[in-house]
């Protein structure tokens, strides 16, 4: 490196050079340049609008559940930079890879035995996807190749992924005619109606010969429009897959790890899935790691097929530096009273962001676990929005007709209050 660049300079080479997630290329507007984070507060490099700090009501796209400069996450990644920060996994193993896994295993519902660690979150859906039809072809049945979902989804921006993300409302329909054709239901009611469970019955039985697996978000439909939805469903799905001859797949990435109020999702509902999908909050938003779980049916299955591998190796698999912080997280998440701690910020984020009903512009107020929800009657004006929220102290990131918080289980009270009036206030400038 030369000499110190300014902050301007910084952000012209920003504009230039960097393409930021859903941003054009050079960028229209200027981001949030921030310096460093501590606890739950990200400090900028130079004031905006005289402020200096925000208090983060994002958890950094819900992964830093333990907020940021955590001493306990940072002594992992300092001891294990001490041992070794990668080794190849083909071939190799390591330990934190390993106590990773057999935790991971611990903690999600039987018979979900067998783990394949993955870069990201979106990664382990492809292979999720992957594992379910080498499975279904390893037994002779190649035919089941689709897959099965409900609008309204989302489960990242790759390309199998992508194709059970929701076709219309979603980020993707750009790739309508490209992607993979899947089976498509209509999105889940709030509520528990049989009638909705009638319908998943009767578009599964009429497709049950080409589908491979089903798969949803369990609980909430996050980035695809944070909508929740009866624990209910997640029930009836298990009962129609098993009956029907097709695998369940829970995309858990942002719903795991003590979310929604319970450790998973499907706890909600007291059901397992065929295969998982987790990540996201697994390393406490340090370093990119995620999962795909399977049981032991589905890895025997694809074991006595033609090609008896799982076709999938990425290069930083079991990458032992976000393993060993993986581990340190999970466990200082369990140790604690994270119950007790989820259901503190749900009342603090529902008291705070009820009076935002009578708001003009706003249609709905919802909350779930560590998730508050302000939904308006229009697209939100992104820029707006923010900017009305960093005015008030707080980094809030709205999307669509959502004004949302997902903070960090360590925000305290006063910063909830903080966040969740932030929010009202970017909900009526946006």
């Amino acid at each position: 490196m030369t000499s110190e660049l300014s902050v301007p300079e910084l952000l012209a080479l920003d504009r230039e050079h960097v393409w930021h997630p859903y941003a054009p290329m050079p960028g229209v507007r200027p981001p949030y340049l921030v310096e460093s984070a501590a606890g739950v507060r990200l400090r900028l490099a130079e004031p905006v609008d005289g402020v200096r700090e925000l208090v983060d009501g994002m958890a950094s796209w819900w992964s830093a559940i333990h907020g940021y400069a955590h001493p306990v996450l940072d002594e992992a990644v300092r001891d294990q930079l001490g041992r070794m920060s990668h080794v190849m996994f083909g071939g190799l193993t390591n330990e934190p890879a390993i106590r990773l896994a057999r935790t991971l295993v611990e903690i999600t519902p039987d018979p979900l035995q067998h783990v394949f660690l993955a870069d990201s979150g979106s990664v382990s859906v492809e292979v999720a996807m992957k594992m379910c039809l080498q499975y279904w072809r390893s037994r002779g049945r190649p035919e089941k190749y689709r897959m099965l979902t409900w609008r309204g989804g989302y489960h990242g921006d790759t390309w199998q992924p992508m194709s059970v993300c929701d076709p219309e409302g979603g980020m993707h329909q750009l790739w309508a005619g490209a992607l993979p054709e899947q089976v498509f239901a209509d999105a889940p009611p709030t509520e528990f109606e049989p009638a909705y469970v009638e319908h998943l019955a009767a578009l599964l039985g009429r497709h049950a010969d080409e589908v491979a697996a089903v798969i949803v978000e369990p609980v909430v439909q996050n980035a695809g429009g944070m909508r929740f939805h009866s624990p209910r469903y997640l029930q009836a799905l298990r009962e129609l897959a098993t009956q029907h001859g097709v695998l369940l797949v829970f995309d858990e990435i942002a719903t795991g790890f003590g979310r929604t109020g319970e450790l998973f999702g499907a706890d909600h509902a007291g059901v397992s899935p065929d295969v998982m999908c987790v990540g996201k909050a697994m390393t406490g938003g340090y370093l990119t790691m995620a999962a795909a779980l399977c049981t032991p049916e589905v890895a025997a299955g694809i074991s006595r097929g033609e090609v008896p591998v799982l076709a999938h190796g990425p290069t930083f698999m079991g990458n032992p530096l976000a393993a060993a912080v993986a581990n340190a997280s999970i466990g200082l998440l369990l140790e604690q009273d994270w119950r007790g701690e989820i259901a503190r910020i749900e009342k603090g984020l529902r008291d705070g962001l009820e009076p935002g009903r009578s708001l003009p512009g706003v249609r709905d107020v919802r909350t779930l676990g560590a998730i508050g929800v302000v939904q308006l009657d229009h697209e939100v004006d992104v820029a707006a929005a923010t900017a009305a929220a960093v005015r008030e102290g707080v980094w809030l990131r709205p999307f669509r007709d959502l004004v949302y918080t997902m903070p960090p289980y360590v925000t305290g009270d006063e910063d909830l209050a903080r966040i969740t009036s932030a929010a009202l206030v970017a909900a009526q400038a946006g």
